[in-house]
């Protein structure tokens, strides 16, 4: 077998386009699914049992189902309830509630490592509960999950190649249109590769950095 790259070349800018697509929807998914997983988590801890139910039966939900299952619901289930998608919004959207579940679960376990006490003396200074989860628990909370942040965040990048089934024109549809087209399925799979190894590899150094930097922060 020949491996011959001139099919990459001669298709550079479409590649490009998809990787941007890919990181666009990466991006733009975990940014709102860490907002949503830690305004979950929040309710989870703190409002009425019947919120705490519903909060958590979406968690189960969520991470009970596989995400191409929770794609195909959203984008061609979504028109029978009058909510119609774009391709590119509903990759966003899904994506920031299958990741919403994981971050939920993260930000709860690492409310929950900090000791009650603290939050106790809190609410003897004066704070008020929301000031205490805002100014003690959360800063706290943030330094201890870093690494499971970043093993999430991680995760995300690489279920993008998902959103191709919903026709996102991301990464993995483009380079799959043009192995169909030209047959040169070997020279796609290890670009395709190497642009997922590059965004977690990315990823990782910049969660590594964070994780020195905010442990020097706890040693001063």
């Amino acid at each position: 077998m020949n491996i011959d790259f001139s099919v990459i070349t001669n298709n550079l800018d479409a590649i490009t386009h998809g990787f941007g697509i890919t990181l666009g929807t990466w991006l733009a998914g975990t940014a709102l699914a860490l907002m949503l997983g830690l305004a979950i988590s929040v309710l989870q801890l703190y409002c009425s049992r019947p919120i705490r139910m519903g909060l958590r039966a979406y968690i189960e939900i969520v991470r009970g189902t596989p995400f191409l299952i929770q794609l195909f619901l959203l984008y061609y289930g979504g028109p029978s309830i009058g909510l119609e998608l774009d391709p590119v919004p509903a990759g966003t959207l899904g994506l920031a509630i299958y990741g919403s579940a994981y971050f939920a679960e993260i930000f709860r376990g690492g409310f929950n490592s900090i000791p009650k006490g603290q939050l106790e003396a809190a609410t003897c200074l004066g704070l008020t509960r929301w000031q205490a989860i805002y100014r003690i628990k959360l800063p706290q909370m943030l330094i201890i999950i870093v690494p499971a942040l970043t093993n999430m965040i991680i995760i995300l990048s690489k279920e993008t190649a998902v959103l191709s089934v919903i026709t996102v024109p991301e990464l993995t549809g483009v380079l799959t249109g043009i192995g169909t087209a030209s047959f040169a399925f070997m020279e796609i799979l290890i670009v395709l590769c190497l642009g997922y190894l590059a965004l977690v590899e990315l990823t990782s150094h910049v969660g590594h950095w964070v994780e020195r930097r905010v442990g020097r922060f706890m040693l001063r």
